[in-house]
């Protein structure tokens, strides 16, 4: 070890997971299916608890181990068709530990050749029940990570050593992270109980592991590094982890709209455009999605100008005689803000560029922000960026579009 290392705790170089996200559009999705489809989702809601909770359980080994080491969690590897998504990656400075977590309830057995038998009490009476062997899935992670080290050298000397060497810097482990699972694996091949330890036994096996090793341990530099190798070949996916249930969804109309952060908004949007349609007969091809909704916008607003000074009117008359045709104007265009065709047009881009970028709506901006944008109209990038929640990113990919919006307003 170089005596300048100052790396003396483990580091977490991502932490973050998917499962936290899929667990809590799952959990939005549940009132909008039927009671069949309910029962179905909160049985996935509850084993994909039962995943978060055992990679809790993990980081928290992790982060108490006092090893000098770096970490990666979730992570999605892609080469050619092949694909992995792995659990934890943890770099030591002698060998990287791949990490298979399995949170799995019951009793698990494995036996002579290596089959995995979960056993569980089912009204009182004890079922028995193969499962997929995590070995051979975490197999696979290993494999596709040398195919990857093989795919960046160009030597083939250098090929050689990597394919000669990689199992001796890259280690497959299994870890059950359920504290009350029962490991049987008293008739297991050594080879396959090695790679199969529970959670209080990670840290523990890490280090003699380590210490076992007769390889070079790595400076704080080439850790880092090794590391970062991996982290840079992440690629952060965009699953719609809801399409399955859509045969169990109660209206589908209603579970488009789903896609927006807030059902009611979303709602209201749709009646706000169906009534503006109606007077334009345009209702059943809105319902059959055959027209852009910038059309529908486009053609409701003479209409919605001559509301506004029927409403205009009206404010005077509240307000008296003293009141201004501009007091007038701001008071009717903040009362019916949300019904107003600019906020319909921002909140379709919104909707559309959304789509486009397969993400939230509300990551562009939400329906408060939309309101401050429509109060203030900015005219500039310099004015947008005062507004809060549109930052420097975010002016710059989407500021553009936002200003020319707002420009026929004005």
């Amino acid at each position: 070890m170089g005596l300048f290392n100052k790396l003396k705790e483990p580091v977490f170089l991502k932490e973050n997971s998917n499962a936290e996200i899929q667990l809590t559009e799952l959990q939005k999705l549940e009132p909008f299916l039927n009671s069949e489809g309910q029962t179905k989702i909160r049985q996935d809601i509850k084993f994909l608890e039962y995943g978060i909770a055992g990679e809790k359980n993990i980081i928290f080994e992790l982060k108490n181990s006092h090893i000098p080491m770096y970490i990666l969690h979730d992570i999605y590897l892609e080469l050619g068709d092949l694909s992995a998504q792995i659990d934890f990656l943890v770099f030591t400075r002698k060998i990287c530990f791949v990490i298979e977590c399995k949170n799995l309830y019951g009793d698990i057995e494995i036996n002579n050749t290596g089959d995995f038998i979960r056993s569980v009490e089912v009204g009182g009476k004890r079922k028995k029940e193969g499962i997929y062997s995590p070995i051979t899935q975490n197999q696979r992670h290993l494999e596709l990570m040398k195919e990857i080290c093989l795919d960046r050298k160009n030597n083939r000397f250098i090929k050689y050593l990597v394919e000669k060497g990689f199992y001796d810097f890259n280690k497959s482990i299994v870890v059950l992270a359920n504290p009350k699972t029962v490991l049987n694996a008293k008739y297991a091949k050594k080879e396959i109980k090695e790679k199969v330890i529970r959670a209080d036994q990670l840290i523990t096996y890490i280090k003699e592991t380590c210490k076992q090793s007769k390889a070079a341990e790595e400076s704080d530099e080439g850790l880092l590094t090794w590391a970062n190798s991996y982290l840079n070949l992440h690629k952060e996916i965009v699953k719609d982890y809801t399409h399955k249930y859509d045969s169990y969804r109660v209206d589908k109309y209603i579970s488009q709209i789903f896609e927006e952060e807030s059902a009611v908004s979303d709602v209201s949007e749709i009646m706000n455009l169906e009534n503006k349609a109606k007077h334009n007969n345009l209702i059943e091809e809105i319902k059959d999605e055959t027209i852009e909704i910038n059309e529908i916008i486009t053609s409701g607003i003479e209409t919605q100008k001559i509301d506004l000074k029927d409403r205009e009117k009206q404010v005077v008359n509240m307000l008296g005689t003293k009141a201004t045709e501009g007091e007038a104007e701001e008071c009717v265009y903040t009362e019916n803000i949300e019904d107003s065709v600019i906020f319909l047009e921002l909140k379709a881009y919104r909707l559309t560029k959304s789509r486009e970028e397969r993400i939230k709506p509300y990551y562009i901006y939400n329906d408060s922000q939309l309101k401050d944008l429509i109060i203030k109209m900015p005219k500039t990038k310099d004015e947008l960026n005062s507004i809060a929640g549109f930052g420097e990113a975010k002016v710059k990919k989407y500021g553009n579009d936002i200003l020319k919006i707002i420009e026929k307003y004005l």
